[in-house]
Formats: structure tokens, sequence, C-alpha cells
């Protein structure tokens, strides 16, 4: 079971490597890209927690982040395409 742990530190690490993305992308679009990316290893995260816990709670909050986190992707996109 420590394999789980050790795989959601590395999804976490990879969500703070790309948070600097976020912070200092050149564009708009890079940033929506690497906000959408950080949501997806989070929702990762969360699930191989779940898995190692045996609680059913980390997945509900992982399906509604990743909900959240579709929403959001698509509004953002819709406003660079400029029918928003």
């Amino acid at each position: 079971m420590s394999e789980l742990i050790f795989f959601a530190i590395c999804f976490i690490v990879m969500a703070l490597c790309l948070l600097i993305r976020f912070i200092i992308g050149p564009s708009v679009a890079d940033r929506a890209v690497a906000a959408d990316s950080i949501d997806i290893l989070a929702d990762m995260a969360l699930i191989i927690f779940a898995l190692y816990s045996g609680r059913s709670v980390f997945l509900d909050i992982a399906f509604i982040t990743a909900i959240l986190g579709f929403v959001g992707s698509t509004i953002v996109a819709r406003y660079l395409e400029g029918r928003l």
C-alpha cells in the first residue's frame, strides 16, 4: 500500500511544478492548460488516497472537482474563442 502513497505524492509534486507554469505562463491559454492539468493531477491524487484509506468520501470530492474543472475549462475556452 505504500506504493499508492508514493504515487499520490508524485502527483502532488507534479501539480506543484505546474503551478509555476500557471503563475508565469506567457499567455492565457498556457495558464488555462496548466490549471486544467493541476485539476486532473489533484483528482488522481484524491482517487489514489481514497483507494489507500478505503473511504469513499474522497472519491466524491474527486468527482465534484473533476466536473467543476471541466466546466471551468469549457468557460475559459469559450472566452478565449470570443463566444462568451
